[in-house]
């Protein structure tokens, strides 16, 4: 795909993944109750990638998605998240990834009583770069770029849910992360303002150069991936002919 090389044109080559798991498993519950939800997972995710992972309901996508997001522990087997082993990260060296990557969820998470600017303007807040600069005009050049310029100012519950979303992916990309992950972020959108919302997110994301990890089953927006990986059983499979 013609994009990933435009991104990628100008920087130094980069000589190992943003994202390298190998032989990943994950356990949930203790003793007689541990069950495994993933198994021998091995997947490298390289600067600049749009990656897509698809599989059935309940195959471990989210729980995969939340481990090389920082947001769990790795319990056995190796995690690096931008050279950083994830497998006993303590939780300063875990707080220190997060920091550079972006979260989208389903649920756009935004708090209802701010206006979209604040919303997007508190994830600027979380770095101290950015402390002394113009926050709100961060945010607000931000929220242009993903189409709500006349809407800076509404509060999140006054908005449609493609223009919520629009402010979640805004806020997520505004501090420029390394990685962004997005859990299902058209699930509760129509056809066309999912289109929108997966557009905007992918020209972003080569505008700045960063990764996407997207989890979704929506089969009208896998063709902006660059790669597409399949869990099944909490296992990393072909990809079903119908999904590629």
């Amino acid at each position: 795909m013609h994009t990933l090389s435009s991104s990628t044109a100008h920087n130094p080559p980069v000589s190992e993944p943003v994202i390298a798991v190998n032989h990943l498993n994950h356990y949930f519950g203790q003793s007689d109750l541990r069950k495994q939800a993933l198994f021998d997972i091995n997947l490298e995710i390289w600067a600049g990638e749009i990656v897509i992972m698809t599989g059935p309901s309940g195959s471990g996508k989210t729980t995969l998605l939340t481990l090389m997001g920082g947001l769990r522990s790795a319990q056995e087997g190796s995690l690096k998240i931008l050279s950083q082993e994830m497998q006993n990260a303590n939780k300063q060296q875990m707080m220190q990834v997060r920091r550079q990557i972006g979260y989208i969820f389903q649920a756009h998470n935004l708090m209802t009583f701010l206006t979209a600017k604040q919303n997007v303007r508190m994830s600027l807040e979380l770095h101290e770069k950015y402390l002394d600069q113009n926050m709100d005009a961060i945010a607000t050049q931000m929220l242009e770029a993903v189409g709500l310029g006349h809407r800076i100012d509404y509060y999140a519950e006054s908005l449609s849910g493609g223009q919520k979303q629009r402010v979640a992916i805004a806020r997520a990309l505004v501090s420029h992360p390394k990685i962004v992950l997005a859990d299902e972020p058209t699930a509760a959108l129509d056809k066309k303002s999912g289109r929108d919302v997966v557009e905007i997110m992918q020209r972003l994301a080569k505008e700045q150069g960063c990764t996407i990890l997207m989890v979704t089953h929506d089969n009208r927006i896998l063709d902006i991936a660059d790669r597409i990986v399949y869990l099944e059983d909490g296992r990393l499979a072909d990809v079903p002919k119908q999904a590629a």
